[in-house]
C-alpha cells in the first residue's frame, strides 16, 4: 500500500470513529434535555401551587389585619346573609330534569 493510501484510509477511520462518538454525545445531550424539561415543569408546578397559598394566606392575613373601624348595621347584616344563602340555594338545588319538573 502506497502511504497516501494508507493514510487516506486511516483518515476515514477516523472519521468514523468520530461521528460514532458525536452520535453518542448527542443522545446523550438529549436525554440532558429531555431530563432538564421534566426538572422544569415539576418546578413551575411546584411554582404554581406556591403562589397559590402565598395568595390564599395573604388574602387570610390582609382579612385578619383590617380593623372593624365600624359594626355593621343590623339591615346590612341581614342583606348580607340572605345574598349568602340565595347563592347556597341556587348552588345546590337540583336543576329540572323535564319540562313538568320546573319549580312554579
Amino acid at each position: 500500500m502506497k502511504p497516501l493510501e494508507s493514510r487516506k484510509q486511516l483518515l476515514i477511520a477516523e472519521s468514523e470513529l468520530n461521528r460514532a462518538q458525536l452520535v453518542q454525545e448527542w443522545g446523550t445531550v438529549k436525554g440532558e434535555v429531555h431530563a432538564l424539561a421534566e426538572q422544569a415543569k415539576t418546578i413551575r408546578s411546584m411554582a404554581s401551587a406556591v403562589a397559590t397559598l402565598v395568595t390564599g394566606l395573604s388574602s387570610c392575613r390582609r382579612k385578619a389585619a383590617t380593623p372593624a373601624a365600624e359594626k355593621p348595621s343590623w339591615l346590612q347584616t341581614i342583606l348580607k346573609g340572605a345574598g349568602m344563602i340565595g347563592t347556597f340555594w341556587q348552588t345546590f338545588r337540583a336543576p329540572p330534569t323535564g319540562p313538568n319538573d320546573s319549580c312554579q
